[in-house]
């Protein structure tokens, strides 16, 4: 899942799943709504509630058609604990919201309109299904007693959070990478008044106009680490931004995951490849049964210089270890040097 690439990226030492212990045992982190569906440190949570806010205010028809629905499930919750849609005593389908994106379960549809609300979250997971408490039991006290932020407030907030999240933004980027439902010109009075405060600084970048904050910017001054190989997830921070990546690496990446098979160029879940500050490739990968396949690899140039194939050995003993894979295999068609890299590692 991309939660867990985007991690194994950051993380050193980190396996597929890993995230679960910090979010619903050491409630570290928690699984809400930001630019999607995410995990968000608990610290977060008081800004996000404006997502909550929005969405009662833009989304909350169930809450209007079915206000019986809500009270009972509610109050299921709160008298028998944590609960999987299937456990609760309520169960209502409605045959006209089949092929809707939670189905026809009226029990569903009203648990994810809580969820989205803010007023109950996941408290755990079983076998990847959402397991829901009441807000006030999952959330720390000192966070869940805060009061609302303003909206300009918040809205001021998440726009330094994207900043911070992404490194460069521009100012004109897409409006998913915002998230939260905001106008250009609100957009922009933000962005002027986080100026204001030397909280954003403008940069401009062979002719792209885009803001960073001043600890971001002080990491150029830095030395470079040693270069390594990295394999990074399609929706990743750092390629929210499309363009400013086209821009800056000069590597055009579109997600494929929804492409026809016959129209897709690159595959249907493909990873881009950094390598120290450059993306050098894209690769599809697929694990299962303790294996690694490479299925697609398409370099940017050619050829693989020998420094990038030394850092890609480590990379992909440590792919393979957050897959908990023991083998690792390259199809065919691939590259002769990957291949012979990938059957040394099998050997």
């Amino acid at each position: 899942c991309n939660h867990d690439l985007v991690l194994q990226a950051r993380v050193p030492g980190y396996r597929v799943g890993d995230w679960e212990t910090l979010a619903y045992a050491d409630r570290a982190i928690y699984d809400g709504w930001d630019k999607q569906a995410s995990l968000v440190p608990f610290e977060g949570w008081p800004l996000r509630r404006i997502y909550h806010a929005t969405y009662r205010r833009r989304s909350g028809r169930v809450f209007e058609e079915h206000p019986e629905a809500v009270a009972t499930i509610l109050g299921e919750i709160e008298k028998r604990g944590p609960l999987l849609p299937k456990e609760c005593e309520f169960q209502e389908h409605r045959p006209e919201w089949k092929g809707t994106w939670y189905g026809p379960s009226l029990t569903k549809q009203v648990l994810r309109s809580l969820w989205h609300a803010g007023i109950v979250m996941t408290a755990d997971r079983r076998k990847g299904q959402h397991l829901y408490d009441l807000a006030e039991r999952v959330v720390p006290p000192h966070l869940f007693a805060q009061p609302l932020m303003e909206e300009e407030d918040a809205m001021r907030e998440l726009i330094l959070e994207r900043h911070r999240a992404v490194g460069l933004l521009r100012p004109s980027a897409s409006a998913e990478v915002w998230s939260y439902g905001m106008y250009a010109p609100e957009r922009k009075a933000a962005i002027s008044r986080l100026v204001a405060e030397e909280r954003l600084v403008p940069v401009e970048v062979e002719g792209i106009v885009a803001h960073a904050t001043p600890e971001f910017l002080r990491l150029l001054d830095a030395p470079l680490p040693e270069p390594e190989v990295t394999f990074v997830a399609p929706l990743d921070q750092l390629l929210w931004d499309r363009k400013m990546v086209a821009h800056l690496y000069g590597f055009d990446y579109v997600w494929e995951i929804y492409t026809p098979e016959a129209k897709r160029r690159w595959g249907y879940y493909v990873l881009p490849i950094l390598f120290g500050t450059e993306l050098v490739a894209r690769a599809e990968f697929w694990s299962r049964a303790g294996v690694l396949e490479i299925r697609r690899w398409h370099s940017e140039a050619q050829p693989l210089s020998p420094e990038f194939l030394t850092a890609l050995e480590g990379g992909l003993r440590r792919f393979m270890n957050y897959c908990s894979a023991q083998e690792i295999r390259a199809e065919s068609g691939i590259d002769p040097h990957i291949r012979s890299l990938v059957e040394g590692l099998s050997g």
